[in-house]
């Protein structure tokens, strides 16, 4: 079910897309490459922890307007998950992989200058899909199940316009899941005698470089 709601999510963006794609002035696709600087969310005195990591990016943007941008956000991350818990895990250890693909529709605002600079800002809003694998069996003796989360996130950067088609994007961005972590963890018959339920939101910050293809 939670699968199927997520492919209609990705059409529902996609068909959105296409149809400000037919007014649009101008397309933008854009392939980069970034690190994220992890994140925590505490309960009490334990934690979950992501680690830093890298992560790939694809937008495909459609003017609407002089200077904005819609555009559609494929994002993939690959990380580790780890946990510190006075039942579970006391000392730090890595709990499983962590793989999180976002994908988002928002909107940018490109602000036109008289030099080859092209600063931006923008904001989106969409999903992000947590999907642990390769569990600590000496943590946990059970897999962890997928969720999918509802996220923002905010965006800022500039690109360097080779030319009229190339340009070189550099940019910041914090992303929102607003109820990351959202797992249990608990042992079985003859396995750990504790759980734990944890949800909340979190912030993310990354940096990444890229290049964008400009189609008028």
């Amino acid at each position: 079910m939670r699968q199927l709601k997520i492919i209609q999510l990705v059409i529902f963006l996609t068909l959105s897309a296409f149809v400000f794609q037919a007014q649009a002035q101008r397309i933008d696709l854009s392939l980069d490459y970034g690190y994220q600087f992890g994140t925590k969310l505490n309960y009490g005195s334990n934690y979950l922890k992501a680690s830093d990591g890298g992560f790939f990016r694809g937008i495909a943007g459609f003017e609407v307007n002089n200077g904005v941008m819609l555009e559609l956000t494929y994002m993939k991350m690959d990380t580790e998950l780890f946990i510190r818990d006075f039942v579970i895990s006391p000392a730090e250890d890595r709990l499983s992989d962590l793989a999180m693909d976002w994908i988002h529709l928002g909107s940018s605002r490109y602000f036109d200058t008289s030099s080859d600079m092209t600063p931006f800002f923008g904001v989106s809003a969409g999903v992000v899909v947590f999907t642990p694998k390769n569990e600590n069996t000496a943590v946990i003796n059970r897999s962890l199940s997928s969720t999918t989360e509802f996220s923002f996130a905010i965006k800022g950067g500039v690109i360097f316009n080779v030319s009229d088609v190339v340009g070189i994007k550099i940019q910041g961005d914090l992303m929102f899941p607003v109820s990351w972590g959202g797992l249990y963890v608990a042992g079985g018959p003859g396995g750990i005698g504790g759980g734990v339920a944890v949800s909340g939101t979190t912030l993310m910050g990354g940096v990444s470089g890229g290049l964008v293809f400009t189609f008028d």
